[in-house]
């Protein structure tokens, strides 16, 4: 059987409006809609100048939500205007204020010249039940004649009927470091498979001024009727550079739970200000109906039949992923038995069509562990194989095979092998992004045998001169009934513009209990001074010749299954005593602290207690506890490292109880010595000290805690 569509493209006639004062004004068109120019209302300074509110939005956020707003300032006079003599409010209708602030890009914007226009982009925290129809921006000149040193020069109220959403078949026009850009969504695509809505929107950009300009690293996401967000990623928008009067497409997919009502969802624009660590909106569109596609293969079930019974493919989706300097070109199928009678799993292969020209040889892998299907029964199959990551393409066509071995002609013949093609599945270029997994949450696998549960649990940021060592804690659970080994997975960390870091796993040898969990550490080196912020980690299933890898030797040469995570915020803070320090899966608390000079000897005591978590399996080569002495007068310091892979041997169990190094439980004076023999001749100038607790990885480091003590003083 072969399955087939065709994409059909539809003339339509673009809607576009221009909102002024809340008024709406249609004008039909058969090419590219003009932008929405959107004045809410304006305020005047001094003869014909003015302050024009331009944009309002407000955007969920950590703490409630945060309202952004752009205003316009006209200099329509003959001498320069100065923003320092005025200043912009946001309050409630009902008078609540709230405090705004300048974005750092504007906060040197001050002086606006005869004839010119300047925009300034505020924010402000506003309370969770605000919305933007309840708001108002005042608009202020200070005057030292005034009682309160202020004179109110007007205010502007968001109407009731107004939307910061771009309608339907609109543009919204977005100002990119004063170059003007219109962004319009020609085309929204959505399909489903059995745990996700997978949609797809085609925003165009459209350069209408006169210099040209790079797109920053947007963030998109899909925000249903009930306020939900789920990000999409962007295809094709690294680096997008757009001239003059050109315009470009950029795809944005995304997954959304199946769960989640289907109607009524936006696109949103925001812009992540780093200094802030705030995600700021710049647009927000309704999407258009989802475009009719004749055909098409996800998320739908065909049939194939052969000499053993009657098998139910289903094509789940397709996913491209990174690999070095190529990418991967994956398709997930689910293979059932929907009879009443066990059936053999079918030798199964297959290959990718291009544009119906270029052949890619795939790799076939079965992800479960499983002999044969049972009655009703099914197997998830995975197909893989390898593109130069700079080729596009327009269609892809997944040719599935059955491969039957004819008997050997002779002893020395080992027969030969026929494929036959027995389904192919057609896609336009609609590569399904990857699921995204939200910060917090976690994601199950339920192949056989296989079962478990995997979760961020922190991230760390290790440094030295050059670099930064980025490092996420990857949580697994066993979710079978016997004892399991973790699979092998390949790993990356994407920022928002795409970049790629490929990373490492420490993997867990050891066989995990039943609901026992294991803790991967993932990392990757990045350049000093590149940001972390919004960075995801992508995890898929190692691959060897074909086979999921599996033994200390395999070294994957791809990888299935993907899933992408958000990762949560770095704990940054330092604690300012040495106890309870978070070493995950141990904590480590230090008390009782003294110094002493006997003997030309510095001696260092304190108590120590070592916990775990019960039930976890780490992997903890290249970690190491330091701890740092330092005297604040630059006398003495010091470091001494404890590894890691000491650590699960319990006090008392070791060789000798005057062990030198730390061990699970309790410890009462823990002697560091270190011989300094002029030490004793400065113990006038010895007052302050530091012991400071570092997590260290393959030599870069982070702060953990820091405690501040009196020498020759036993601490509590």
């Amino acid at each position: 059987m072969k399955i087939k569509f065709h994409h059909i493209r539809l003339a339509t006639i673009a809607l576009s409006a221009t909102l002024v004062l809340g008024a709406v004004t249609p004008v039909w068109a058969d090419s590219s809609p003009a932008a929405i120019s959107v004045a809410i209302g304006k305020v005047p300074i001094t003869g014909s100048s003015y302050f024009e509110l331009k944009q309002i939005h407000v955007l969920p956020d950590q703490s409630g939500k945060l309202a952004t707003f752009t205003i316009s300032i006209h200099n329509e006079g003959s001498s320069e205007l100065q923003f320092i003599d005025y200043w912009a409010r946001l309050k409630s209708k009902s008078g609540n204020q709230f405090s705004a602030r300048l974005v750092p890009a504007d906060k040197d914007k001050n002086r606006v010249a005869p004839g010119s226009t300047t925009d300034l982009t505020f924010y402000a925290n506003v309370n969770a039940t605000t919305n933007l129809q309840d708001l108002v921006v005042q608009f202020i000149k200070w005057d030292f004649s005034q009682t309160n040193f202020e004179r109110v020069l007007g205010e502007v109220a968001v109407p009731a009927d107004f939307t910061d959403v771009t309608p339907t078949d609109s543009a919204a026009s977005i100002s990119i470091g004063g170059v003007q850009v219109n962004a319009s969504i020609k085309k929204f695509v959505s399909n489903k498979n059995e745990k996700y809505h997978v949609p797809t929107v085609y925003l165009t950009l459209e350069n209408v001024g006169n210099n040209a300009v790079t797109i920053p690293s947007y963030l998109f996401s899909i925000r249903t009727s009930e306020g939900l967000l789920y990000p999409v990623e962007a295809k094709g928008i690294k680096d997008l550079k757009i001239n003059p009067k050109e315009q470009k497409e950029i795809q944005l997919s995304g997954s959304i739970p199946v769960a989640v009502a289907a109607d009524a969802w936006q696109l949103s624009v925001a812009e992540t200000i780093a200094d802030l660590k705030l995600n700021v909106a710049v647009a927000n569109f309704q999407l258009p109906a989802v475009s009719k596609q004749d055909g098409g293969s996800i998320g739908k079930e065909y049939t194939f039949t052969n000499k053993s019974g009657v098998y139910t493919t289903q094509l789940n989706g397709l996913h491209r992923l990174p690999w070095d300097d190529q990418d991967i070109l994956t398709a997930d199928l689910t293979l059932f038995n929907k009879g009443d009678e066990s059936l053999p799993i079918p030798k199964l292969s297959g290959y990718f069509m291009l544009d119906d020209a270029v052949k890619i040889d795939a790799k076939l892998i079965q992800t479960e562990k499983v002999i044969g299907l049972g009655a009703k029964a099914n197997v998830n199959l995975q197909i893989a194989g390898k593109v130069p990551y700079t080729y596009e393409f327009s269609k892809v066509k997944l040719v599935l095979q059955e491969n039957e071995t004819d008997p050997p002609a002779s002893g020395t013949d080992k027969g030969s092998t026929t494929a036959t093609d027995v389904l192919e599945f057609s896609a336009q270029s609609e590569i399904q992004a990857i699921p995204f997994v939200n910060s917090g949450e976690s994601y199950t696998t339920n192949d056989v045998g296989r079962k478990a549960k995997y979760a961020v649990r922190n991230v760390s940021t290790y440094e030295d001169k050059t670099n930064i060592m980025f490092s996420a804690m990857v949580e697994v659970t066993n979710l079978e009934k016997r004892f399991s080994t973790v699979s092998k997975l390949v790993a990356n960390f994407r920022s928002p513009d795409g970049t790629i870091f490929p990373a490492s796993v420490a993997e867990v040898k050891n066989k995990i209990s039943p609901t026992g969990k294991a803790l991967l550490n993932v990392w990757a080196t990045v350049p000093k001074g590149f940001s972390t912020a919004n960075m995801n980690l992508l995890l898929g299933e190692a691959v060897t010749e074909g086979k999921l890898s599996e033994g200390e030797k395999a070294v994957a040469d791809s990888y299935v299954n993907p899933v992408s995570y958000w990762l949560p915020d770095e704990k940054k803070e330092v604690a300012k005593t040495l106890k309870n320090v978070d070493l995950f899966p141990y904590t480590i608390s230090i008390d009782k602290i003294s110094t002493a000079v006997e003997d030309n000897l510095f001696k260092l005591k304190f108590n120590y207690e070592l916990t775990k978590e019960k039930l976890t399996e780490i992997n903890t080569e290249g970690h190491n506890l330091l701890l740092v002495f330092e005297d604040g007068g630059g006398i003495k310091r010091f470091e001494k490292k404890f590894d890691f892979k000491d650590f699960d041997v319990y006090n008392g169990d070791s060789t000798a109880d005057e062990d030198t190094k730390i061990r699970l439980g309790k410890r009462e004076k823990f002697l560091i010595s270190i011989s300094d023999p002029g030490l004793i001749f400065n113990t006038k100038y010895l007052e302050k000290y530091k012991l400071s607790v570092y997590d260290e990885f393959q030599g870069q480091r982070k702060l953990l805690a820091t405690q501040t003590a009196d020498w020759f003083i036993t601490t509590d």
